[in-house]
């Protein structure tokens, strides 16, 4: 068995900052090859979104990096006073079915607290199904009726209640993982 030394930790920057680059880079294709656009109209559409929707105090936008590479990401922007919406949760495909998904996924949670919003919408398309899955995993609510095919569905629809709480411990969302 080898054994695994390298660490993942979490990085909050902006839309514009270079560890940001390889998450939209990587969605561009990735939604090009699910949904039919060129991945250059995807990407122009990603990079000039504007960036304060993900920037303090209303949104952020989280990077996963591991050994200075961006595997894995997400972000968040306000939607109304109490909810925020999840937008862009990406893995690198080679980084893919480590639970990168689910670091993502917490520490966006746990940022989103301490931002005073109290409930997370997202969707996601019909053509990704492991995105279904992990928010079903994580207890997100479907907004959808499951029982239809995805392309009948459309847009899939998820919302999450936070707990009511004020205080996360100290650290929460900028420790670091061992690889997994």
């Amino acid at each position: 068995m080898t054994e695994r030394t390298d660490s993942v930790h979490t990085v909050f920057v902006d839309q514009t900052d270079p560890l940001a680059a390889p998450l939209l880079e990587e969605l561009a294709i990735e939604y090009s090859t699910r949904y039919g656009r060129t991945r250059d109209e995807i990407y122009e559409d990603l990079i000039t979104y504007p960036a304060e929707e993900f920037a303090a105090p209303g949104g952020a936008l989280l990077v996963i990096v591991e050994n200075g590479t961006s595997v894995a990401g997400g972000a968040f922007r306000r939607c109304d006073e109490d909810t925020a919406e999840l937008k862009r949760i990406w893995t690198s495909a080679s980084h893919r079915r480590r639970g990168l998904g689910r670091i993502v996924l917490r520490e966006l949670e746990a940022e989103i607290l301490r931002a005073g919003y109290s409930r997370i919408f997202l969707t996601t398309g019909p053509r990704q199904p492991e995105a279904v899955a992990l928010y079903l995993a994580a207890g997100y609510t479907p907004l959808f009726d499951r029982s239809l095919p995805p392309q009948d569905v459309g847009i899939h629809g998820f919302e999450k209640a936070l707990p009511a709480t004020t205080a996360l411990p100290s650290g929460w969302a900028a420790k670091e993982y061992e690889s997994v």
